[in-house]
């Protein structure tokens, strides 16, 4: 299985010559090839995770499409057929299977209401939390995407939660809102929390791959 980096939260993961899209948002370049794709998962309704243009291009190469994400998002994305996805549930779809964890997004303010948000592992393998701190308990996580930053993220948080789920390897996501500097300083302290249990850091930029 080969991963690649797309801007901010997005992934494309490839198996036997299929495809599988996760969160294809308003900071990712538009999405011209969304050919043999079996499957998207959006973690959740925020618009930097996924827009109905770009469901759109991928539907457009694959009219069969199958697109996973939990019932908040579904509500949002009223104009497709969304298969409602949550904490426990597992799908398999083409090479690809796929097992949830969560269900809320982290807060960001007290002010803001929150909302759903799945985090999703792919063939038991890659993890990516979306917009949370969720932690596959049970699951020895091969590669996790680590968000670098949000408004609703502290870095300290992030360290910590690669203390826990403990992946043998990490790449920052969901950095669009960093400045270089920011992006850097971010990639320091996530390769320090990946190397204290013995794992690899990878500083992916959008178009690197990652061999799984």
């Amino acid at each position: 299985m080969k991963l690649t980096k797309l801007e901010h939260a997005a992934l494309v993961l490839e198996e036997s010559g299929r495809k599988l899209f996760v969160d294809p948002g308003s900071f990712t370049t538009p999405i011209t090839d969304g050919a043999q794709a079996d499957a998207i998962v959006v973690t959740h309704e925020h618009a930097d995770h996924w827009t109905p243009e770009q469901l759109e291009r991928i539907r457009s190469k694959s009219p069969d499409v199958q697109i996973f994400g939990p019932a908040g998002f579904a509500s949002a994305a009223s104009g497709f057929d969304v298969h409602v996805v949550k904490e426990g549930d597992r799908v398999e779809v083409g090479p690809f299977a796929l097992e949830f964890f969560g269900s809320k997004h982290n807060e960001i303010h007290s002010s803001i209401p929150i909302i759903d948000n799945v985090g999703v592992l792919i063939n038991n393998s890659v993890y990516y939390a979306g917009d949370s701190y969720t932690i596959p308990e049970g699951v020895d996580v091969d590669v996790m995407a680590v968000p670098a930053g949000a408004p609703w993220l502290k870095i300290g948080e992030v360290m910590d939660f690669v203390l826990a789920v403990k992946p043998r390897r990490t790449f920052p996501a969901h950095e669009m809102v960093l400045a270089k500097a920011g992006k850097e300083m971010a990639n320091a302290r996530i390769e320090w929390a990946t190397t204290q249990n013995g794992g690899a850091f990878f500083p992916l930029a959008p178009g690197d791959t990652l061999d799984i």
